[in-house]
């Protein structure tokens, strides 16, 4: 199952149940906002996408993804719009039978996610200042 969203509110994280008797593996990853980018404080950061395309190739990337790797289910929340330090900006979870594979395809996904999808960041700084900020870190 391939599952992605792209959210303007708090993301809520994917639940995890005992229904995958033939996986032995689940990993999540939740991305946060920290609370420095180039070496200041933020009090956000904020994410644009482009509206119509953000969406479709992120579809197309889990779908690679789960061609490329041994994996069978990967989920995948990606918040836009401002999102407070501390907080969720993506959440990935994917289930495989073996740990090793699942790792491997957890790291390629957000890696290819943040090259490909036309998502964009916005440092957001204590005196209200804007800067653009690579995706990256």
């Amino acid at each position: 199952m391939i599952k992605i969203e792209i959210v303007h509110n708090k993301i809520e994280p994917f639940r995890s149940n005992d229904s995958h008797k033939g996986d032995g593996a689940e990993v999540v990853f939740n991305g946060r906002v920290r609370e420095v980018e180039h070496d200041k404080k933020i009090i956000a950061l904020e994410y644009e996408q482009y509206e119509g395309m953000a969406e479709p190739e992120l579809q197309s990337l889990a779908e690679e993804t789960v061609k490329k790797f041994p994996i069978n289910d990967l989920l995948c929340s990606h918040r836009v719009g401002e999102v407070p330090v501390g907080e969720a900006s993506l959440h990935v979870s994917i289930w495989s039978p073996h740990r090793k594979e699942a790792l491997a395809a957890i790291e390629w996904f957000i890696s290819q996610l943040k090259k490909r999808v036309p998502i964009w960041k916005w440092a957001i700084y204590e005196d209200g200042t804007r800067e653009a900020t690579s995706h990256e870190c």
